[in-house]
This record gives structure tokens, C-alpha cells and sequence, in this order.
């Protein structure tokens, strides 16, 4: 089982850009923990160091619903803005969402046809008498691309097929990006009072609820000892 999950502070300030990276951080913590294979396969930096803006991961797994039900959805960090001291807001909030709906390109070199041609510009006699150049097109999409960096024409060959592919999954991540962004502007908004997790503080600490009813106890003896000292 494959999924593409993205991280993505939005159109929200720093603040959110912070958050998206610690967040990155924790998920990954717990991919690892959790022993899911995983590949960074796009991030787009925030406006200042040690933040970013959107991260795009492909996880890989057996059954991976399980883990993203706990992921899915708005994250909520509460706390005083790191960049603004003065600011009030206290919730800042940022999206984790499933990139669904998309059919992968899926890159064969058997889509793809290849042109030879002679070189242009200098390199001596061979480049301008024998073909070794090399333009090749991906079928598919329908995008190109042109090597002439070596004279032989199997190194181009080889050359021209990476930067294809690098194109094709260029083109790739656009398609995610325009994802994203519809992703965010049609769910989050709608999330954003009902994190599915809750951190807080600058060492970014996940709350969660004590079950232990410990604390409710220990408020109970302590009204008790005070109604006694009273009657006495």
C-alpha cells in the first residue's frame, strides 16, 4: 500500500511554517517507530530557517489507514507566537491531508522515442559530422527533452532519459500542489476548531486527556483537608 500525505501550513503566517516543521518532525518519529518506509519527495521552505511551507511524503506500508486516522486532518499547536513575542493568537493551526484522486504518471522507457541529430556548437570534427545527440519525448505528456553534453550517443541517451524523467515528475508534483491547495481551502477551514492532535509549548508536546482521574482525586482530598481546617 502506497499513500501521498501532505504537510502544509497553508496560507497561514511563520508561525504556521514553524509548526509545519516540528509537525514533519513528530511524523516522522513515529513512521520510523512504526517501521514505514517512506520517501521525502517534495518540500517547499518557509521564510525563515527551520521552517517550511509544505512537505509531500510517499509512505509505504502493508496498512497504513490505521496509523493516518491519527494523522489526518487539522493539527493544532498552542502557544505564544516564536517570531512574535507581543502577538495574542495563542491556537495556530496547519493541514495533514491524503493526496487522493490522482493517476500517477508511470515513466517506462518504453514510452519513450528517441531522436539523433548532430551536435551544435564546438567540440571538434566528430560532433559536427556524427549524430550524437539525442532528443527524447515521452509519449504520455508529450514533453522532451535535448543532450549533447558527451560525443558518444549512448552517454546523451542515458543523460536525456534522467532529465525526462526528472520532467515528467515535475510535472508530477504540480499536480500535487494544485491538489494541496484545493485540499486546503475546501477541508481545513472546516476542521480548524477539531484538531485531530493537539501540541503545545516550544518543546512541542503532545497533550492528551489523563484517564487516570489521578489529578481529580488529589483536588478532591485537597477541598476535603480545607473544609476540615475550616470546621476546626
Amino acid at each position: 500500500m502506497e499513500k501521498l500525505i501532505q504537510i502544509t501550513s497553508g496560507r497561514g503566517p511563520l508561525e504556521c511554517q514553524w509548526v509545519t516543521a516540528k509537525v514533519l518532525k513528530v511524523l516522522l518519529e513515529e513512521i520510523k517507530n512504526n517501521k514505514i518506509e517512506y520517501e521525502i519527495i517534495h518540500r517547499e521552505n518557509g521564510d525563515e530557517n527551520l521552517t517550511l511551507k509544505s512537505v509531500t511524503l510517499l509512505l509505504k506500508a502493508k496498512e497504513l489507514n490505521t496509523f493516518l486516522k491519527t494523522w489526518l486532518g487539522s493539527i493544532c499547536w498552542t502557544g505564544k507566537s516564536t517570531f512574535r513575542k507581543l502577538h495574542k493568537r495563542s491556537n495556530w493551526f496547519i493541514g495533514v491531508f491524503e493526496l487522493e484522486g490522482l493517476e500517477k504518471i508511470n515513466f517506462s522507457e518504453k514510452d519513450i522515442q528517441f531522436q539523433t541529430t548532430r551536435s551544435q556548437g564546438s567540440g571538434g570534427q566528430n560532433v559536427n559530422k556524427v549524430n550524437t545527440a539525442v532528443r527524447a519525448i515521452h509519449g504520455p505528456t508529450g514533453e522532451s527533452v535535448f543532450a549533447q553534453d558527451s560525443r558518444s550517443q549512448l552517454e546523451n541517451k542515458k543523460l536525456a532519459i534522467i532529465r525526462l524523467k526528472e520532467k515528467v515528475a515535475g510535472i508530477y508534483i504540480k499536480q500535487l500542489e494544485k491538489r494541496m491547495q484545493d485540499t486546503w481551502n475546501n477541508h481545513l477551514q472546516v476542521q480548524r476548531g477539531n484538531p485531530v492532535r493537539t501540541f503545545s509549548g516550544t518543546d512541542f508536546k503532545k497533550n492528551h486527556q489523563d484517564k487516570s482521574f489521578k489529578k481529580q482525586r488529589n483536588d478532591l482530598k485537597k477541598e476535603l483537608k480545607n473544609e476540615k481546617n475550616d470546621l476546626n
